[in-house]
């Protein structure tokens, strides 16, 4: 069985590596274009993926995830012939294992080539399943597997990790569930929300204080810094700590010792450190608004969240377990929910995302009382105006019909045959492209819809010129 598939437009590379490769001990199937490879990858199992990013009909970069989306998920390795760092920096976001330089360096490859596959056997064979306790987190796409995935890993050691999302992405429950699935789950998970620290309290709430350290300071107070001792620190919305904080933040991290406001000696606790943000601390750094170290510190392990847009077919699943979960919680006897509510929930951009989500249901089981059944009605009419309006929007951005008309010459009007073919053509792409919307261009969900084929869909696709979103 073939491991790998090279994918470039230059024949005679292709074949050199191809027999190169084979001399130490790896086949590989080749093709030349990124069309036909779609169709061999469909059909193959492949570990690694070996891709040109200047194919004929375009770049492989900007298909990466593509690739990876295929039934055996291959590992990808981009080829290249262009030494911009720009274009290795996207790789690796769009999921690339690696990127290497033209001519290739075939010992470096070789290496690359042995760990990839070594990787993709140990994570797809089923030789190492992991029990995750999800804490809540509902989702079965690609995206949020990959997170889950992230979170199993994190979860074996005590690397500082830094998640990052769009508000409403749930950070604070895989924050959680990173804490659940490791070794002190049964110790305490503190919360700092950084952004609701006040600035004359801030060190006494992190790190505590003695009796008389200021006015009402009563009593000596154990901070939050200590309170996590053994178990597992997170900061939340850690982009709007103080930078006045972020120095003395950064020596506790180094020594896991501070000293508490008016305290004379330094105490320690034995933390493990969890970060989250909805903003670009990179900017940041560049800005001057974040340091530098502090940000390389925290940033361990680091795990990107997906907004619900790019993860639409887990809406039906999120909202199923959250009637239930929300019938259940007050003695409600269990409601459904009709076809055209589940396709305004999955046409909605849901800028808050899947918070935003539970508070739309909410409302909406709010709404309906008794009604067995959840319509669009029961939305809040802000979210049925805005899909109004993006229909209305959508329906003037397209191309207006041409009609036919009766009373002109009969060489200009077609034959049943012919109209009743471009009239099919016109729907079945129409219903494609809404398929593809809907789905958000997940295959398996758009074939299981329509009840197509993989081969059928692709072909489809191909045809009307149609891409996956």
């Amino acid at each position: 069985m073939t491991d790998i598939l090279i994918i470039d437009g230059d024949e005679s590379f292709v074949a050199r590596l191809a027999d190169s490769l084979l001399e130490h001990g790896f086949a590989a199937d080749r093709c030349d274009s990124l069309s036909k490879a779609m169709g061999i990858l469909h059909t193959g199992s492949y570990k690694v993926v070996l891709i040109g990013d200047d194919l004929p009909d375009g770049d492989g970069v900007d298909y990466l995830a593509e690739v990876r989306e295929v039934p055996s998920f291959p590992e990808a390795i981009v080829l290249s012939h262009r030494r911009d760092p720009d274009v290795a920096e996207r790789a690796i976001q769009n999921g690339a294992w690696n990127y290497v330089l033209k001519p290739v360096n075939l010992q470096r490859l070789l290496v690359l080539l042995e760990r990839a596959v070594t990787y993709h056997t140990k994570v797809h064979s089923g030789s190492c399943p992991v029990s995750l306790r999800r804490q809540g987190i509902i989702g079965n796409s690609r995206p949020m597997l990959s997170c889950l995935d992230s979170v199993a890993q994190a979860a074996t050691s005590d690397i500082n990790v830094l998640l990052v999302g769009e508000t409403g992405t749930g950070k604070e429950l895989f924050a959680r569930s990173i804490h659940k699935n490791s070794a002190r789950k049964e110790k305490p998970f503190v919360v700092v929300d950084c952004a609701a620290l006040p600035d004359t309290l801030a060190e006494s709430l992190l790190f505590g204080h003695e009796r008389g350290a200021f006015t009402s300071a009563d009593s000596p107070s154990v901070g939050l810094v200590k309170q996590a001792d053994r178990g597992t620190l997170f900061l939340d919305e850690v982009g709007e700590l103080p930078m006045s904080l972020q120095k003395v933040f950064l020596r506790v991290l180094e020594g896991r010792s501070f000293r508490p406001v008016g305290g004379t000696r330094e105490i320690t606790s034995d933390f493990r450190l969890l970060s989250a943000t909805n903003r670009d601390l990179e900017d940041m750094v560049a800005e001057g608004e974040f340091r530098r170290d502090l940000y390389f510190r925290l940033r361990g392990m680091h795990i990107a969240l997906p907004p619900l847009r790019e993860i639409a077919e887990d809406i039906n699943e999120m909202t199923c377990k959250f009637i239930q979960r929300h019938c259940e919680k007050f003695h409600m006897s269990t409601k459904g929910f009709s076809p055209d509510f589940l396709d305004a929930l999955m046409h909605y951009e849901w800028p808050g995302n899947v918070r935003e989500l539970m508070h739309t249901l909410e409302q909406a089981l709010s709404r309906a009382g008794d009604d067995a059944v959840l319509f669009p009605r029961h939305l809040p009419k802000a979210i049925r105006a805005r899909l109004a309006r993006r229909e209305l929007e959508s329906d003037r951005s397209r191309p207006a019909p041409t009609h036919h008309s009766e009373a002109g010459p009969a060489e200009t009007f077609p034959d049943l045959r012919t109209y009743r073919d471009q009239q099919l053509a016109q729907s079945e792409q129409r219903y494609l492209r809404n398929l593809m919307e809907i789905t958000g261009g997940d295959i398996a969900a758009s074939c299981s819809i329509s009840g197509l084929s993989r081969a059928r869909l692709y072909a489809l696709l191909k045809q009307h010129s149609i891409p996956r979103k």
